[in-house]
């Protein structure tokens, strides 16, 4: 069969065969003997010397000024747990989807394995560690025991960080559903959520001081 070009097919074929053949060939020898571009890629890759730049800082953290000396690139919870060995905060998903090492900057509440440290110089900081005095712990820390608002309790410290924040911004003593949506960004792979519900809008004087195990009466029921 021939072409327009006067090309026959089994010409055609024969000559992809014998192309394929001789570049097969060619590897199969750079790989025995080497090839001298692979020799100069390897070679400038031993020169190649990765510089790592670090960065002075100063923060208030639970009250307290550090100063830290670190990589540029350190996160927040790292500084945290390997720095000040302050295991609180705990690094759970590392990719802020799972709200494990919520802390406080300012008050606010940010996710500190998106937070890179340098970024925060002089900032004031407040962990899962600092929010007791002495030993009085935290409102919310004694709802968390009343309502029984943990299990493995790994998610346990975000979970009051950010309940505290909820508290403070104003959306856990309205609704609870508004109180849910602002509670939504810490997760609980126990499903402990009415009970840590409860104890954040219980804290908020939203809802009377109970333990959701035990039956409500029939008027507290009505009134939420």
């Amino acid at each position: 069969m021939t072409n327009s070009d006067g090309v026959r097919r089994r010409d055609f074929l024969k000559g992809v065969s014998v192309a394929a053949a001789s570049s097969a060939m060619v590897v199969a020898q750079e790989k025995e003997h080497g090839s001298p571009s692979a020799g100069k890629k390897s070679a400038s890759r031993s020169n190649v010397k990765i510089s790592r730049s670090n960065v002075k800082i100063s923060l208030m953290l639970n009250g307290k000024k550090k100063a830290f000396d670190i990589d540029s690139r350190t996160t927040l919870v790292d500084l945290l747990r390997e720095n000040e060995h302050m295991t609180g905060t705990k690094k759970g998903c590392d990719h802020g989807a799972c709200g494990a090492c919520t802390v406080h900057v300012n008050g606010s509440r940010v996710l500190s394995c998106l937070t890179l440290a340098a970024t925060i110089d002089g900032e004031q900081v407040a962990t899962i560690e600092g929010i007791s005095d002495g030993e009085t712990l935290h409102p919310l820390q004694n709802a968390f025991l009343r309502c029984d608002a943990y299990q493995c309790g790994y998610c346990t410290p975000g979970q009051i960080m950010s309940g505290i924040a909820c508290i403070e911004e104003g959306h856990a003593e309205k609704s609870p559903g508004e109180a849910r949506e602002w509670m939504s960004g810490n997760l609980c792979r126990c499903s402990a959520y009415p009970n840590i519900l409860a104890a954040v809008r219980q804290t908020a004087g939203a809802e009377p001081i109970s333990d959701p195990a035990m039956p409500m009466s029939r008027k507290t029921e009505e009134a939420l």
